[in-house]
């Protein structure tokens, strides 16, 4: 058992990927002799030597399409992409060779490769630094998308991630790297990679969230506790597939339901989830479903992010609508 970052747990995840396996290699600008820009990968250089993990030049779609050709030759790339708003240079390669290199060679070519986005805002970073892709590979076809937001669940989920023969967007929430400590028992068995779970039991009111705004919902929770109200905080963990099996089991309990993310909320992972839950929990549904996300506008200066983002009164003002109908 050890105390670590949400950081330092995708360090040792990934570390202990490589040790079982000399056929993963990570790329990416400034991946080796750095570390990254968020040292997610400091130290992995010297231990593994500059062949396996590679530092790359200022080019995404270079980088995803080397990527490729070394899947393609059975070797487990983990492909770094510095920021979120750089990965638009290779969403080309993302989205017609890496999603569907599977179906177009008949299952005959897997594409075992993960494609790590630190996503999402809360850095004091401008656009194309803080922003959140999501909805866009979810949309794809051929390929898998996850978002770690707990230290445990990233040292386990990167490890899974590469040990998939698929294509994985593992999408981490760069303002929650180093914020906060937690403990990770890495001999524990791992949770399934593709399941959605609840991180905090309630009976008035569902809340779904997934990446940076798990914490928030949390806070929330126990500030809805304090008023008297029992919320259920749910952690999706996977965007694709998506897993709503325990979203519908629970708003069948407590007929309300509020989806945060931090992404624009139209044509949002969120509108997705509503649209399912009304057509699956018509009948239990004490009110509609809301989502609270980020606004329809690029992302704003850093001085005024914090009013983009989701936070604890927007989310409690969503609940407290809920209770309206």
């Amino acid at each position: 058992m050890a105390t670590m970052t949400l950081a330092k747990a995708l360090n040792a995840g990934l570390r202990k990927a490589m040790e079982d396996d000399d056929k993963v290699v990570i790329m990416g600008e400034d991946v080796g002799a750095l570390g990254g820009v968020f040292r997610i990968t400091d130290g992995l250089q010297k231990d593994f030597g500059d062949a396996r993990v590679i530092d790359t030049p200022l080019a995404e779609s270079g980088i995803v399409g080397t990527a490729v050709g070394l899947a393609m030759r059975g070797y487990r790339p983990v492909v770094e992409i510095q920021f979120d708003g750089f990965v638009y240079p290779a969403y080309d390669q993302i989205v017609c060779q890496v999603a569907k290199i599977h179906y177009r060679s008949r299952g005959k070519v897997r594409i075992p490769m993960v494609i790590r986005i630190p996503f999402g805002g809360g850095i004091g970073a401008v656009e194309h630094h803080s922003e959140s892709p999501e909805a866009q590979f979810v949309h794809t076809p051929g390929l898998k998308v996850v978002a770690c937001s707990h230290p445990a669940d990233a040292y386990a989920m990167i490890q899974q991630a590469v040990h998939a023969d698929d294509p994985v967007v593992f999408l981490e929430p760069k303002r929650l790297y180093h914020s906060t400590k937690a403990e990770v028992d890495e001999s524990a068995p791992a949770a399934p990679l593709w399941q959605s779970r609840v991180v905090r039991p309630g009976s008035d009111a569902t809340l779904v969230a997934y990446g940076p705004t798990v914490s928030t919902c949390l806070d929330a929770a126990t500030v809805a506790a304090e008023e008297g109200r029992s919320l259920e905080v749910i952690d999706l963990r996977t965007l694709s597939p998506l897993d709503l099996v325990p979203v519908i089991e629970s708003v069948r309990r407590t007929g309300r339901l509020v989806v945060v993310h931090e992404a624009h909320v139209t044509l949002g992972v969120g509108a997705e989830i509503a649209a399912r839950v009304t057509e699956t929990c018509f009948h239990s549904l004490e009110a509609p479903v809301l989502r609270v996300g980020g606004f329809d506008t690029p992302y704003p200066p850093a001085r005024i992010e914090e009013a983009f983002l989701p936070d604890l009164d927007r989310i409690l003002d969503a609940v407290d609508r809920t209770f309206g109908f």
